[in-house]
This record gives C-alpha cells, sequence and structure tokens, in this order.
C-alpha cells in the first residue's frame, strides 16, 4: 500500500524525499489523531442531538423567497445552533456575507454613541480595523461616538486579568475577545482561559456584554464560549461550522436580548428576524453543520502534521507541534517572502478548483499590508477548505487552515514543502 501511495504522490510532482520525511512525521501522531476523533465524536452526538430535538424534518429544507415571512426551516436551523452552542437565541442568515460581516452586527446592534468597546485579547484581526474606527473609516462605530479601548495579553499569551479590570469603565458596554490569533503570532485562546476572562469582567460589572470572535474555534473543543458566560459567540459559515456545504452565510448565537438587537441592524428596527428568505439553502446550511465536526477534526489533524513537519525542519510553529489546539489554524514563520510564496503556490496546486492557478500578493480590501491567499475551494473563500494565507511583512508568518479531508490537507503540506524544496528555499 505504502508503494502504491507513493507512486500517487511521484505522479502529482511529489519528490520521494519530500514523501519520505512527511510520512515518517505522520507515523507519529497516530495518539493525537485518536484524541482529535474523540472530540469530533462528541461533537456529532451534540449536533445530531439538536437536529433531533427540534424535529428536522425534510419539509424544513423546502426554501422561501421574497421577505422570507414563516420560513419555517430557517427558524428550525436557528433553534439547532442554539441548541448546540446552549444559548437562549440564534441568528444563521444567509445575509450575513462573512464573520467580519456577523460581528460588524452584533457591535452595532447592541452599541450606542458614549458606549465603549473594550478588547482583551489585543488588537482585534485586521478586517475590524475599520469597523471599530482603529483606522479612520466612513461609517464606524467611531463616527458614531464610540470608543476603543485595548488590554494586550501578557507575554506568556495568558489574559492580563488586572489589566482587565483596570481597564473596565463606565462607559464600558461590551468586550471583544479574539479567540483564534488572526495575523497575530500567538497561542489561540481555550475555552477555559476565555470563560476565567469572562468571570473577571463580569465580576466588575456584570452587565458588559462579552462577545467572542469564535471563528476557526467552533467543534475544536468540547465546548464552546457561549458555555463559560459568553453572551454572544460569532463565527462564519464558510468556516468550521459550514462543513465546507454552506455557500455563505454568518451566525450569532447568545442572550435574546442580544441576539435580537443584531437581528435589527441586519434587517430594520421593528422586522428583526422574521424577514430574511433562504433562497433554499436550509439544506447546505444544515447539512454543512451536521459535518461540522468531523470536517473540523480533518482539518485540526492538518494543522497539527503541518506544525509537525515545519518544526522539524527548523521553523517556528504556532501553536508548535507538541500544544493543545484551540482551533484550526496553523502559523509558521517562514522568515522570507520567497517562502511565504512557495508555501501558498503549493496549497493552491493542491487544490481540486484551480490548481493551476499562482498565488500573488495583493492589496486586499480591509488589510493595511498586501496579502497572499491561497484557496482553490468549492465555495470562494472559504477557510474552512484548504487554504493558506499571509500578510507580506515581518516575521513572514504563512497561516494555513482547513482540509475538508484530512488526506486532502496533508497533500497540501507536501505540495508546500515541495514548492520550497525546487525552488532552493529549505536546507535539508
Amino acid at each position: 500500500m505504502k508503494d502504491m501511495l507513493k507512486d500517487y504522490y511521484r505522479s502529482l510532482n511529489v519528490d520521494e524525499k519530500v514523501f519520505e520525511y512527511c510520512n515518517s512525521v505522520e507515523e507519529k501522531l497516530k495518539d493525537r489523531f485518536a484524541a482529535i476523533d474523540a472530540v469530533s465524536e462528541l461533537n456529532q452526538l451534540k449536533v445530531l442531538k439538536a437536529m433531533q430535538d427540534n424535529r428536522l424534518s425534510e419539509a424544513h429544507f423546502a426554501g422561501s423567497s421574497g421577505y422570507g415571512y414563516t420560513d419555517d426551516g430557517r427558524d428550525a436551523l436557528e433553534r439547532i445552533y442554539a441548541d448546540v452552542f446552549h444559548t437562549e437565541d440564534a441568528l444563521v442568515r444567509t445575509q450575513i456575507v462573512c464573520g467580519t460581516h456577523a460581528l460588524c452586527t452584533a457591535m452595532f446592534g447592541n452599541l450606542r454613541p458614549g458606549d465603549e468597546i473594550l478588547a482583551i485579547a489585543g488588537k482585534p484581526y485586521d478586517t475590524l480595523d475599520e469597523i471599530i474606527g482603529i483606522r479612520e473609516s466612513r461609517g464606524s462605530l467611531a463616527e458614531y461616538g464610540v470608543t476603543y479601548a485595548q488590554v494586550d495579553l501578557l507575554p506568556n499569551g495568558d489574559f492580563d486579568i488586572d489589566g482587565i479590570k483596570n481597564a473596565i469603565n463606565s462607559r464600558t458596554r461590551l468586550v471583544e475577545i479574539q479567540r483564534s490569533k488572526g495575523y497575530a503570532v500567538r497561542k489561540t485562546l481555550s475555552v477555559q482561559q476565555i470563560g476565567e476572562a469572562i468571570k473577571a469582567v463580569k465580576s466588575v460589572n456584570p452587565d458588559i456584554i462579552c462577545m467572542v470572535d469564535n471563528c476557526y474555534g467552533e467543534f475544536v473543543q468540547d465546548i464552546e464560549p457561549s458555555d463559560v458566560g459568553a453572551d454572544l459567540v460569532v463565527g462564519s459559515l464558510i468556516k468550521n461550522p459550514g462543513g465546507g456545504l454552506a455557500p455563505i452565510g454568518g451566525y450569532i448565537c447568545g442572550k435574546k436580548e442580544y441576539v435580537e438587537n443584531a437581528s435589527y441592524r441586519l434587517t430594520t428596527p421593528g422586522l428583526g428576524k422574521e424577514v430574511g428568505a433562504s433562497l433554499g439553502n436550509t439544506k447546505a446550511l444544515t447539512q454543512g453543520l451536521f459535518m461540522a465536526p468531523t470536517v473540523t477534526a480533518s482539518a485540526l489533524k492538518g494543522a497539527i502534521f503541518a506544525a509537525n513537519v515545519y518544526e522539524g525542519l527548523g521553523f517556528k510553529a504556532v501553536p508548535d507541534s507538541t500544544e493543545d489546539r484551540y482551533d484550526i489554524i496553523q502559523a509558521v514563520e517562514l522568515q522570507t517572502p520567497e517562502r511565504v510564496v512557495a508555501f501558498c503556490e503549493g496549497i493552491q496546486a493542491a487544490a481540486p478548483v484551480d490548481s493551476y492557478v499562482r498565488p500573488e500578493p495583493w492589496d486586499m480590501p480591509g488589510y493595511d499590508s498586501p496579502v497572499i491567499m491561497a484557496a482553490g475551494a468549492f465555495v470562494s473563500g472559504s477557510s474552512i477548505e484548504l487554504s493558506a494565507d499571509a500578510p507580506m511583512r515581518p516575521p513572514y508568518a504563512v497561516y494555513f487552515q482547513g482540509g475538508l479531508t484530512y488526506p486532502h490537507a496533508k497533500y497540501g503540506i507536501i505540495m508546500s514543502l515541495q514548492k520550497m524544496v525546487e525552488k532552493n528555499l529549505i536546507v535539508w
């Protein structure tokens, strides 16, 4: 079987030396992969139970058009999401175009002039800069009189609990917690860590809204931030919870009042969740959620494989090859722009779609430096599918994520290494 596998990789332009090295790395990961499968099984049962408890039926897949009044399938899916995340309510819509839009909707829906956002995990992801007003932009929260403050993580990656408590003031209305690392080379936050931070915030003022940017973290652990006190958990359906089948969309789960406020921002005051046609997408969104635990597990295995492959070659991996995992993203500091480009070329070459395309850095909207992105996906921009991206700035860290199946994630990492070998960018 190994010889047959080697022949297939050879037919896909992988050198034997690259194959043998990566195969030796994989052999050492069997126990870790088994532990991931155990978490996946628990989350699969959680999702299945929510669907059964809400009496999901084929009739729910009929969809709606126009205003979308009385869309039973849409409403059933939102009840299912609320049950999966153990929240009072949920807003799950294709009208939410991405994770950034979901976060924007949640913040604009729940903040008013004079309120302050407090980010307690350092600066949020780049695409929130213009929403908040960190970078000047038309229509930002800053233009509406919402201020911003920030508490950085400690050097060891933990929350600065004392700093958080001291930063809270009478204007603090919403605390923003970014679970994943974004484009920072830092540790991803565990649900347990997030719970401790929320507890500290609530000890100062229990009325502060604690909102977690949950992107890339869903179903990685056996609990979610909403299980440890988060008032809102927000994410994208073309990441983990869409299971690779959702064509678009985002979710906002949490306390009923705050979800309702967000719905008034998404549609209009007075209409809220009552409108918003599903346009026949309910089946894809629901089936994607059903697949999400196992798809997330596949992506997680790919991330661990990547860390071990590149750490073994002397590169810094964040998380490192032995750390516990709290999201599907793997950062690797490649030290030069040439290696970043070669890595992304390998990921693109491993794609089922647009494998012949060569990615190049470009000035992407919402970012303050050129960004290179590799994503030959069935759903454009879907980062639960095999993808990699990087801002072209020191330390030239590339961010790898996704893989609907582990074998595909594995092949992508092998090809990323192959491209660097071909360009003499790796010293064996």
